[in-house]
């Protein structure tokens, strides 16, 4: 079972990945990262390994890509 302590909030959450609180909530209802609502009061909760495990995989270098020169 998780703990309360194992979840943020939007600010937290948003300062941790350094983006804003409005892109948080955007990529929570995209899907792209998982929210969850706590029960008493419906706010938004982030769990910090969700977080982490964001961050690792947005941190991955992307493969670079050659471009051809044309003359």
């Amino acid at each position: 079972m998780q703990k309360l302590s194992d979840y943020v909030q939007v600010a937290e959450a948003a300062e941790m990945l350094g983006v804003s609180q409005n892109t948080l909530r955007t990529w929570a209802a995209d899907g792209k990262i998982p929210v969850h609502r706590n029960p008493a009061n419906g706010y938004r909760l982030f769990r910090r390994s969700d977080l982490e495990d964001f961050l690792k995989k947005t941190a991955e270098p992307v493969s670079h890509v050659k471009i051809k020169k044309t003359k």
